[in-house]
């Protein structure tokens, strides 16, 4: 919702026919299609970062998309696929030399970073979604620079947004007000502040040291199985890990999996444009956090030789 209040604002104001937006080609499909319909219906040019086969941005490809009428990057911080830390500093310092606004992704890297900081990124807008940090679902965050988001018009209009309506015409409140067109998700909002109230408690450099040592732990642990592959071998990685196993699909994989209490993800996660490049239709996806632990990752281990055995009639 933040991302196509975004795209729909901006196209109200401060991007118009014939302008350019830059993405990546792992972003998640939300930072994909709302851009894609912006680009449609202005009549835009929509441009990608490509990959490389270890999961990174081919940074060397960037300077061939940058052109006078690029207005906005659009890019995710952690690639919830892959696990890969993008270079967000180096790319906004970029955009700063262009005049380019920078939109950022932090949906993944809230969780899991500590350098999600929006003063010292100077990004234009960020985003995230609340149920990253054990918030409930369908609660977020969009952040703006105040200048840019007080030029802003809202996409969607309702009750709570106006400072005066007459039949003839309306005004409206002043940011943030003037987004919030109906009632909101109060319990979510609320449920939102108390995750961030709980994460603020936390030992910071502590967890993620952790989180990291797990990523080492299981990265280790997984390439010992044979016919297992790790999609996304970025040197510099949140504690997210991708694979496929040759000859059991993603999804049969979860399920077994779930089975012997191990909870992951399977499918496309969003991202079938990442999918396409590595060639494969899904993966499975183990993520981990400060309350997981190595004896954890022992059991996923063991549940995907079984698995193995399984669908491998071995």
């Amino acid at each position: 919702m933040a991302l196509n209040i975004l795209a729909q604002s901006l196209g109200l104001q401060l991007i118009g026919a014939g302008d350019e937006i830059i993405i990546t080609e792992m972003e998640h499909h939300s930072n994909i299609v709302p851009w894609q319909l912006l680009c449609q219906r202005l009549g835009c040019t929509l441009k990608y970062i490509p990959l490389t086969p270890t999961g990174e941005l081919a940074l060397e490809e960037l300077p061939k998309l940058w052109s006078s009428r690029t207005k906005l990057l659009a890019v995710v911080h952690v690639s919830n696929s892959l696990g890969t830390i993008n270079p967000l500093t180096e790319l906004i310092v970029e955009a700063r030399k262009r005049g380019v606004m920078v939109v950022v992704d932090a949906a993944q890297s809230i969780g899991h970073l500590l350098d999600v900081d929006v003063q010292q990124l100077d990004c234009d807008f960020l985003v995230f979604s609340g149920h990253k940090l054990f918030a409930p679902t369908g609660v977020g965050v969009l952040y703006g620079k105040k200048h840019l988001v007080d030029k802003l018009s809202p996409p969607v209009a309702g009750g709570g947004m106006v400072a005066k309506v007459t039949m003839q015409q309306s005004t409206f409140l002043a940011s943030p007000e003037k987004f919030e067109a109906g009632t909101p998700n109060i319990a979510g909002v609320i449920g939102l502040g108390a995750a961030i109230d709980f994460y603020s408690t936390l030992d910071r450099p502590a967890w993620q040291r952790y989180e990291q040592s797990l990523l080492t732990y299981a990265n280790d642990a997984l390439r010992t199985i044979d016919g297992l592959r790790i999609i996304g071998t970025a040197p510099i990685k949140a504690a997210i890990i991708s694979f496929v196993v040759d000859g059991v699909h993603p999804h049969d994989l979860g399920t077994i999996l779930d089975l012997a209490g191990v909870a992951i993800r399977a499918g496309h996660h969003c991202t079938q444009p990442a999918m396409r490049y590595f060639n494969v239709p899904a993966t499975a996806r183990a993520s981990f956090a400060f309350y997981n632990t190595k004896e954890e990752i022992d059991t996923l281990v063991s549940a995907i030789i079984e698995a193995q055995d399984l669908f491998l009639n071995r």
